[in-house]
């Protein structure tokens, strides 16, 4: 493979107008499909093989056209303090809002008052709002009707707060994330000491995301894909595409460093640290298709998308940095590289400093990292998950007010009602099955409320909505779930009617056993195809185990602070939580499925310069201090530019992208700079030969993918000593200084 990416790198350079003319003309025809497409559905949420999923399909199939996907909003109305709001002018207010509530795509607006959904107390009332339409699909003018009706209730002296999909907020991420991007140009800067050198990798990378978001957005209808899949893939796209360029530059440089014409030294570049980006996207890839394996859809499409995006980024990183590469010229190194000797790259460095430390001190620099990821992992053990709602809005949105007068109103648990489904069909009596289920759920504790079953036109399945006493995110209520759902066996022995509980609060419930149950398998697939394939590209046993084991221990560290800061409310100030609770249900799953990929980039482009060290025949001590002192800085800028991208949508008004932005910095953060630059280093210098140690048998077995390039590099030396050139492919770069000869490698 080293041999062909070293072709494919050459080429690139030499014919560089082609190749950018192709990935710009390929960035303009995705742009234009993303501004003509159709705009995406309404983020649809399913969870097949779930006993919420199995109601809801069952109540499409009874109720046909009762549950249509239409917008809604609900008006809740409050009046001022010391009054009621069926005072006449209270009443009168409320009238004149549901007035304005017209236009063509108005569905229905239910007087409150008649359908007698105002409070014991008489303060609160609401009124359910439907549309013809999706949430997506409401016009300006509707959406502002709806506005301009609550100001209308507000200016009569009322609170009147809107709840719903109708007025849904678009996902912001905030300022923050330009910040990110201007972190990592200052720390581009610092590493390479070149605009050019530091404005490329952004340039490339910035190509990468728009190619793969703008096909995200002109495939959403299509596909269905929800409104967060493209924010995820920018989010990791950026990322990993930033990343990618880095490692060619740098590999680039240090080849221009020793004496290498530019197209040698791009052909060189991509031929090993083109073969490092290819496995370290692959192993982001195999986590990130490997969320399939959930069986949540809308997870399955957020993977598939980055994971698209990150093949986008690998195959620019192989072919348009070169190419730029061949635009920028000499300028791509800094003027103390162009007037340096090639000598002045083996004085020590930082990175070289810091591995001699941690090879003077492996047990002490082990201990330190594994305790002290240990104790902030210590949090994850009170893990609580669950899926965002109205109540976990910031507190100045109208849908949180919305939320709290509801449950100030109506109780903590009117806002998450469970939907319990009779299905009679094979019962004997099905009026009689509904009553004794009504009966049987009004006897069990945290019940506030259970209205009387209604019925479809067959008289074969019931609904009954019941009201918790408790908020839809407590352990409360899951537990009031799990006890009716305990009465069904029975039931249907003595009804022979099927109970099924579903509903909004019952779906994050199912959703959230759905993923724990389905991340051990997860963690087994990814981890163990990712130890597959670490196996094969450093020939070791030990080496791809301890990556493993070290990202576990970073992702339980990262999952820990996630735990304090967003369930505890540790800091939540300093990060901008407003609201704490359950963690988000997809968010581990998902953090270890990105984390992982990530975790393995540093792993494989820190560890195979150690690998090349050590097969020419270096110490494994000296091997790592090799390593480091090739690898570090660049690895070091790498991982501050992922936590700076990273940490840019914390400012995110969607909760979920916030704790996923908070998520995936905090845990490149441990395990780039604990686990990849400390244990690593420490647990290879205990191990010494033993950590390259691999069975002859299983030698001979796997196959030889040559990831650091030493088969290339044997013949391109013997291409040197022969005077024949590269040997490889032709040698006419019309910029290459005569002056600057081959050196041998």
């Amino acid at each position: 493979m080293a041999t062909f990416l070293y072709r494919l790198g050459r080429t690139a350079f030499r014919r560089r107008k082609l190749v950018a003319l192709i990935w710009v003309a390929l960035l303009a025809v995705v742009g234009i499909g993303a501004a003509t497409a159709p705009a995406a559905s309404n983020d649809n949420f399913s969870i097949p093989g779930t006993e919420a999923q199995r109601a809801f399909d069952l109540l499409e199939q009874r109720y046909p056209g009762a549950s249509a996907d239409g917008a809604t909003a609900r008006l809740v109305f409050k009046a001022p303090d010391g009054q009621k709001i069926t005072d006449p002018a209270n009443r009168d207010a409320v009238h004149k809002v549901l007035g304005q509530l017209s236009g063509p795509q108005l569905a229905s607006a239910a007087d409150p008052f008649p359908a007698k959904t105002v409070s014991a107390s008489g303060t609160t009332a609401y009124t359910q709002v439907t549309y013809k339409v999706k949430a997506t699909e409401l016009t300006d003018a509707t959406r502002e009707t709806l506005k301009d009706a609550a100001k209308a209730g507000r200016a009569a002296g009322l609170a009147v707060e809107t709840g719903g999909d109708a007025l849904q907020p678009q996902v912001e991420t905030g300022s923050t994330e330009i910040v990110g991007i201007a972190i990592s140009a200052v720390v581009l800067v610092i590493t390479f000491g070149s605009l050019i050198a530091a404005g490329l990798p952004l340039l490339t990378a910035l190509v990468g995301v728009g190619i793969g978001v703008s096909a995200i957005a002109a495939l959403a209808s299509v596909l269905d894909l929800s409104s967060t899949t493209s924010i995820l893939a920018m989010m990791i796209g950026l990322a990993v595409g930033i990343d990618y360029a880095l490692f060619i530059v740098s590999r680039y440089r240090a080849e221009l460093a020793e004496g290498r014409e530019r197209e040698e030294a791009a052909g060189r570049a991509a031929g090993t640290a083109g073969s490092a980006v290819v496995f370290a996207g692959l192993t982001v890839v195999i986590a990130l298709v490997g969320l399939a394996v959930v069986n949540i859809p809308v997870l399955t499409k957020m993977g598939l998308a980055a994971a698209g995006t990150v093949v986008v980024a690998v195959l620019v990183a192989l072919t348009l940095v070169p190419a730029l590469l061949g635009f920028a010229g000499r300028r791509i190194q800094s003027r103390r590289q162009r007037e340096a000797r090639p000598s002045a790259a083996d004085r020590p460095n930082g990175g070289t400093r810091w591995a001699r430390f941690v090879l003077r001190r492996p047990v002490a620099v082990l201990l330190a990292g594994v305790v002290g990821l240990g104790l902030v992992a210590l949090p994850a053990s009170s893990l609580e998950l669950g899926l965002p709602d109205d109540g976990s809005q910031p507190t100045s949105t109208t849908q949180r007010k919305a939320y709290d007068l509801l449950s100030e109103g109506f109780g903590p648990g009117f806002n998450g009602p469970l939907m319990v489904v009779v299905d009679g069909a094979k019962s004997a009596d099905p009026k009689t099955a509904a009553q004794r289920v009504e009966e049987r759920v009004k006897g069990l504790g945290n019940v506030a409320a259970v209205t009387p079953a209604a019925f479809n036109k067959q008289g074969d399945t019931a609904r009954l909505t019941v009201v918790p006493k408790s908020k839809p995110s407590s352990t409360e209520t899951e537990d009031l779930v799990h006890a009716i759902r305990g009465e069904s066996a029975d039931l249907k022995s003595g009804t022979g009617a099927t109970v099924l509980v579903t509903g909004a609060t019952a779906m994050n419930i199912d959703v959230s056993q759905k993923l724990n149950d389905a991340l051990l398998p997860y963690l087994a697939l990814v981890v163990g195809l990712a130890f597959l394939l670490l196996m094969v590209v450093f020939r070791s046993i030990l080496v791809p185990l301890k990556a493993a084991l070290g990202f576990l221990l970073s992702v339980v560290a990262a999952l820990g602070a996630v735990v304090a800061i967003f369930q505890w409310g540790w800091l939540s100030g300093l990060f901008g939580v407003e609201e704490t609770g359950p963690v988000m249900s997809m968010m581990p799953i998902f953090m270890v499925g990105v984390v992982f990929g990530l975790a393995m980039d540093y792993e494989v482009f820190l560890v195979t310069r150690m690998r090349e060290a050590y097969v020419h025949g270096e110490r494994p001590a000296d091997a790592v201090v090799t390593g480091f002192r090739h690898g570090a800085r660049v690895v070091t800028a790498a991982a501050v530019i992922m936590i700076s991208v990273f940490a840019g949508f914390i400012s995110a008004s969607e909760s979920m992208i916030k704790m996923i932005g908070f998520g995936l910095a905090v845990a490149v953060f441990f395990d780039a700079f604990v686990v990849r630059m400390a244990i690593v280093p420490a647990v290879l210098a205990l191990l010494g030969k033993a950590a390259w140690w691999l069975p002859g048998w299983l030698q001979r077995a796997l196959p030889n993918v040559d990831v650091e390039g030493e088969r290339l590099q044997q013949e391109l030396a013997a291409a040197d000593r022969t005077g024949t050139g590269s040997g490889l492919g032709p040698d006419a770069d019309p910029d290459a200084d005569p002056r600057r000869q081959p050196s041998r490698v």
